[in-house]
């Protein structure tokens, strides 16, 4: 009985000098497929909760003088798209009325499910604020409709679109939310898809800056929005419009988009891209009382004093 009880001490409370390394290797082999796991995490995380990519640029945006514009605009921020830097901000993260800007998620939410040779009809004809015309029953291509709303602003045609969504206007006003989040935006809603109700279409200058870089990644939609002026009809012909670009600025100084918008409540609201030095710089002003007139300053001020420092990824 002595000897099976000291067989036991032996075996159960003397250690074994071969299961202490074993059991440090197991630990270890554990720990490292542990970190792995969380670093998997994360990275997962991050490419689900924001669409954009991580900085890679080796070029990174600075400004050689600190600028401070005087402009009439409450808000405004200046991008640099490549980076995702912000250059300038003023009351970047505060909630404004996008007014008609909100048609950009329109036009991106629309070439989402539409194609530009889909036939689109008029189910209810829209007249208020900026119209291009349309009448009940009206046919006309979903390219046609996006040059409409995305150049003179034409409230009609971004309602026409929603008409001809699964759900009508109101499931498509709830995919513009859905989008909105997918891209991160939590401070920006939409209520419409021309950006008519000013109480509840909100959104910020720093999230309508990102909204518009990220637009132009969509090859329909950056050249819709460089254009100045464009022919469009019903699919018959019978209803011709010649429609024109509602940025004055388009085409001056490297300027090639993007869009224009106006309420009493919302100001005046613009959003421009401008090509720079082999970049593209996204300029956004809300709620200003002079948006063209803002915007020039602002970029008066970045006019050689913004230079890309060259870095290591």
């Amino acid at each position: 009985m002595k000897g099976f009880l000291r067989s036991v001490k032996k075996r159960f409370l003397e250690p074994d000098p071969f299961l202490l390394p074993v059991t440090l290797v197991i630990v270890l082999f554990i720990l490292a497929a542990f970190d792995i796991y969380q670093k998997g995490e994360i990275i997962l995380r991050s490419t689900l909760i924001s669409p954009f990519p991580n900085y890679h640029s080796l070029n990174y945006p600075f400004l050689k003088n600190k600028i401070n514009p005087d402009i009439s605009a409450k808000a405004a921020v200046v991008i640099d798209k490549d980076s995702s830097v912000v250059i300038y901000a003023k009351n970047e993260n505060f909630r404004f009325s996008p007014a008609s800007t909100t048609k950009i998620m329109t036009a991106l939410t629309a070439l989402d499910y539409f194609k530009p040779t889909d036939i689109l009809e008029v189910k209810k004809a829209i007249n208020e604020g900026s119209i291009l015309g349309l009448v009940l029953g009206e046919k006309i291509t979903f390219l046609d409709l996006l040059y409409a709303l995305l150049l003179p602003s034409a409230n009609d045609a971004a309602f026409a679109v929603s008409q001809n969504y699964p759900g009508g206007t109101e499931g498509f006003v709830k995919k513009m939310n859905q989008k909105a989040k997918l891209l991160n935006f939590n401070n920006t809603h939409f209520q419409d898809p021309a950006g008519l109700f000013d109480k509840d279409d909100y959104t910020t200058p720093l999230e309508l800056g990102r909204l518009a870089s990220y637009s132009l990644n969509n090859k329909i939609f950056s050249q819709i929005v460089s254009t100045k002026y464009k022919f469009i009809s019903d699919i018959y012909g019978e209803n011709t419009y010649l429609v024109f670009n509602r940025n004055k600025l388009l085409g001056t100084d490297g300027i090639n988009g993007i869009k224009t918008g106006f309420t009493d409540e919302a100001g005046e609201v613009l959003v421009v891209s401008k090509a720079e030095n082999g970049h593209t710089l996204i300029i956004v002003v809300m709620r200003s009382e002079d948006r063209f007139e803002d915007t020039l300053k602002i970029i008066n001020l970045l006019s050689d004093n913004l230079t890309y420092l060259s870095i290591h990824p």
